[in-house]
């Protein structure tokens, strides 16, 4: 149910049929509480066949926790008090105050739903005030469905001999792209005192004065400064300008400047949307799983107006990584129904999906809610590795194999006779 494809297992004693590797214990351990189990506590192995990255392998180690009738602060704090615990114990360190922060925030300040705090850069939000300017890359953006215009202003970057480059600029160009960017806008604040004429851009003649001070005034902005923009889709825009906010934050010129504090980071995200919108499939997905409790009184949105629902999701951030995430579950029947039909699974699929546990809810349920800390995440940050993979024993490489052992490798045919398999294209294993 946690949204990246599963790992496929054939059976061999039954003829066409396929196990899957669990992607986290989520829907067991909710079975647990109603069986009247009041706590839950496992160190498991998980599986999920997605895109990896630093922070991911197709295999992890999750230390997962359930309770029943414990409220969203009441877990948030016991967990709270575990992974302090945990680092004042093994490492000496004392992780201080937890903020909490609402997902909306997040995004709005920083562009990420797990910022990382350490770098001290944030979004100027300057869509409203760029809806009429003759720039179109900016009026084009503020006046679509879902733009969004942000202002990112570095603090001493068009300082004479130490601010950053043209060349930097020109690389840093290169990096948005990643994230769908098309461009980098910025403008150099050379002298306040002149007006326009103190600020160095060629898209400064497209944007009219009152547009432009909006952008000074709101974003605080001092002679040597330079402010880059983000203009497009609220989310490229968040992606390549929340990644362009670490990176500057993390490189040289950051840590020189003060924008970079090196210190233990860590936080809460809580109030997640229960949905969003996957243009691709033109339908509501769920943001953590759909198993999440909506806000109370959100009920009955999920079936009139799924955007504006939100969940009792929270996830504890340090340093930029999600180390856990968690929510209260939903324990009625009838709420559970309310969301697979907001997600528009049918109750043919859902019954062949999640029976199991639809059934068990039929038979009354004590509200229950959870975590799942990544262990190996944990064990990464604490030892200030670059990647997962340093603390991982035998770790797969970014295309998801194992070089030692040249797994996944091809098997003979009396192998997948025994399993009923015949390959579709057998060529690509020769």
């Amino acid at each position: 149910p946690e949204g990246a494809r599963d790992y496929l297992v054939p059976s061999r004693v039954h003829d066409g049929q396929f196990f899957a590797l669990p992607q986290s214990p989520q829907l067991f351990k909710q079975l647990l509480m109603v069986a009247g189990y009041d706590r839950y506590y496992q160190i498991t192995k998980c599986f999920r066949d997605e895109d990896l990255r630093a922070d991911r392998q197709p295999e992890f180690t999750q230390i997962d926790i359930e309770t029943s009738f414990l409220t969203e602060e009441d877990i948030r704090a016991m967990f709270q008090g575990m992974i302090k615990r945990v680092f004042k114990n093994t490492i000496g360190v004392d992780l201080g105050e937890f903020p909490i922060m609402t997902y909306q925030d997040a995004m709005h300040m920083y562009g990420s739903d797990k910022p990382d705090l350490r770098v001290k850069l944030q979004f100027t939000e300057v869509t409203d005030v760029m809806a009429d300017v003759d720039f179109k890359v900016f009026s084009g953006a503020a006046n679509m469905k879902g733009g969004r215009v942000v202002a990112l202003r570095v603090p001493n970057g068009s300082v004479e001999g130490a601010g950053i480059s043209r060349g930097e600029i020109d690389a840093y160009t290169e990096f948005v792209k990643i994230y769908g960017a098309k461009g980098l806008a910025y403008i150099r604040v050379n002298d306040l005192s002149k007006g326009r004429d103190g600020l160095q851009s060629p898209i400064v003649k497209n944007i009219h004065d009152t547009a432009l001070n909006a952008v000074l005034e709101r974003s605080g902005a001092q002679n040597g400064d330079l402010i880059f923009f983000g203009a497009d889709k609220a989310k490229i825009v968040n992606d390549a300008i929340g990644a362009l906010r670490i990176k500057i934050g993390h490189s040289e010129f950051g840590k020189k400047n003060g924008l970079f504090e090196d210190r233990w980071a860590p936080m809460w995200v809580v109030d997640f949307p229960m949905f969003e919108y996957d243009e691709e499939s033109q339908r509501y997905t769920a943001v953590h799983h759909p198993f999440t409790a909506p806000k109370a009184g959100h009920e009955d949105w999920m079936v009139t107006a799924p955007e504006k629902c939100i969940s009792q999701g929270y996830d504890m951030v340090l340093n930029g990584w999600e180390m856990g995430g968690g929510s209260v579950r939903i324990h009625r029947a009838d709420v559970q129904q309310k969301v697979f039909d907001a997600l528009k699974i049918t109750p043919e699929e859902a019954q062949l999906k999640f029976g199991f546990l639809l059934d068990a809810l039929q038979y009354g349920a004590p509200p229950h809610g959870g975590l799942a800390f990544g262990l190996d995440r944990i064990v990464t940050l604490m030892t200030k590795a670059e990647s997962i993979r340093d603390v991982i024993a035998f770790p797969k490489t970014q295309r998801a194999q194992c070089l030692l052992t040249q797994a996944p490798s091809p098997v003979d045919e009396k192998q997948l006779r025994e399993l009923h398999i015949k390959l579709r294209n057998p060529a690509a294993t020769a």
